[in-house]
């Protein structure tokens, strides 16, 4: 959430493995802070790992496909990892972990730690450093992301960013999105609504802090939570405007990422490849000056470049496309219409480049495989299960030292698995959870010599249908 309140998880039932349900830990470190660890007492040691990775989700929760595929990126498919949760505030209701919860359930995980720190001195405390330091993933839960804006020119700044440079990774949900942008919202004045940041891009709600975390190839950027549900659209072009206007923007440019709740998070590589997990999110660039940003008086800003990523599609951070966005205007305060939707003025083959490859039948199986060996990474493979043993396979070549993640958006229509092959035909990794519409993802590195021919092998499970089914693939 933006608004500075507690957190609050779901009073369902959490169904965790052995290893989460085993509390190693939990006492106050001082007064102010409390500290939950799940798992193993002891922390992973390891010379070198293989991020740095990051999720940034639209609501507070953890979205199970982005977190498995960071931690198997960093951790480049083997062994396991420390994460640690960070909190301003307790949950209102419900398990006092509901992030480790979840994560501790994952593969790949050794422990999950909770720190929940009320204070800004809590930045300096040396038991939440030494547990930051020691981790391989920080996550930043939900609530008010003025709180961790405090932690500004703490040592508890300096540990996140430490994990970040030994290829860890760092991410959030909500607040914890934000707080994961070099310019960042800080909601410390109070949360502002598109109307009134629109209405006057000076309003005493809008608030920024700047130089705290600068994420490799994530420059220039302001992130925005609940995107959709919430219309933040508005805000984030006051935002962006400001920005611009104010210089907080390296080269005259602002980007706003702007994430839906309800599953939506943004994942991006070490290579600055983002690829979109559950729900939609927006890229919107403001690239010139804006014609009126003055306090009390209403914005007005032309041709704002805005990018739709669907689940499935990416972005090229590092080099960022300049084609494939559609355009919306404010005017005196008054935003264009369908500022979510809309026809790109130009067309770059998809979200950020990359190549597509569409399914072409019969490829039931590896001999009648389509060839998308020579797709360039990111590489979007497309298909539908036309009935209930439909199977489709696709052949991929994978160098020495490569990783293969895998991220597929399935549509309601149907259940599919997937499943990562040799050339022999024996499965390496697979992917089966279980639902209709349920995305699909796994990650595979390559530790022989030489270039090795591998499969990926879409099957349906339940239903069919013509709906498509978009596996992005990236290699690293």
């Amino acid at each position: 959430m933006t608004h500075r309140s507690l957190r609050s998880t779901s009073a369902a039932a959490v169904v965790v493995t052995a290893l989460a349900s085993v509390l190693i830990g939990h006492q106050p470190a001082h007064a102010a802070a409390d500290r939950i660890r799940l798992g193993n007492s002891s922390d992973v040691s390891r010379g070198s790992w293989n991020g740095p990775a990051f999720t940034m989700n639209g609501a507070g929760g953890i979205v199970t496909a982005s977190m498995t595929r960071a931690i198997d990126e960093i951790r480049g498919g083997t062994g396991s990892l420390d994460v640690v949760v960070l909190a301003g505030s307790a949950p209102t209701s419900g398990s006092k972990t509901p992030e480790c919860d979840t994560i501790t359930t994952l593969s790949g995980v050794n422990s999950c730690t909770t720190w929940t720190l009320t204070a800004a001195a809590d930045g300096n405390n040396s038991q939440v450093n030494t547990d930051v330091r020691n981790a391989e993933f920080v996550y930043f839960a939900g609530g008010d992301q003025c709180r961790y804006t405090a932690w500004k020119g703490t040592a508890l700044e300096a540990s996140v960013e430490s994990v970040v440079a030994k290829g860890g990774g760092s991410g959030g949900g909500s607040a914890g999105h934000h707080i994961n942008s070099p310019i960042v919202y800080d909601a410390c004045n109070g949360s502002v609504t598109s109307a009134e940041a629109l209405a006057n891009p000076y309003d005493r709600y809008i608030s920024f802090t700047t130089g705290m975390f600068e994420w490799a190839n994530y420059g220039a950027v302001i992130n925005d939570s609940h995107f959709v549900t919430r219309d933040r659209m508005g805000r984030t072009m006051a935002f962006l405007a400001r920005s611009v206007k104010d210089g907080l923007a390296p080269g005259g440019a602002a980007w706003g990422v702007g994430v839906e709740e309800g599953g939506g998070s943004l994942f991006l590589d070490r290579n600055g490849t983002a690829t979109q997990y559950g729900k939609d999110a927006y890229v919107v660039l403001a690239d010139h000056q804006p014609e009126q940003a003055v306090d009390r008086k209403p914005l007005t800003y032309s041709g704002f470049k805005i990018w739709r990523l669907t689940p499935g599609s990416t972005f090229d951070f590092k080099n960022r496309p300049t084609c494939g966005y559609y355009l919306r205007s404010v005017t005196n305060g008054v935003a264009d219409a369908n500022l979510y939707s809309g026809t790109p003025v130009t067309d770059c083959g998809g979200q950020g480049g990359g190549a597509a490859l569409a399914e072409s039948e019969p490829n039931d199986t590896r001999d009648t495989a389509d060839d998308a060996t020579g797709l360039a990474s990111p590489a979007s493979l497309t298909g539908g299960m036309k009935s209930t043993s439909d199977r489709d396979y696709f052949k991929l070549s994978v160098n020495a030292g490569q990783t293969v993640s895998v991220n597929c958006a399935v549509p309601s229509a149907y259940d599919a698995d997937l499943y990562w092959l040799d050339a022999n035909g024996s499965t390496l990794e697979r992917s089966v959870n279980d639902g209709a519409g349920t995305d699909e993802s796994l990650s595979f590195t390559r530790t022989g010599s030489g270039t090795g021919t591998y499969y990926l092998d879409m099957e349906a499970y339940s239903g069919s249908g013509s709906a498509t089914y978009t596996c992005t693939v990236t290699k690293s």
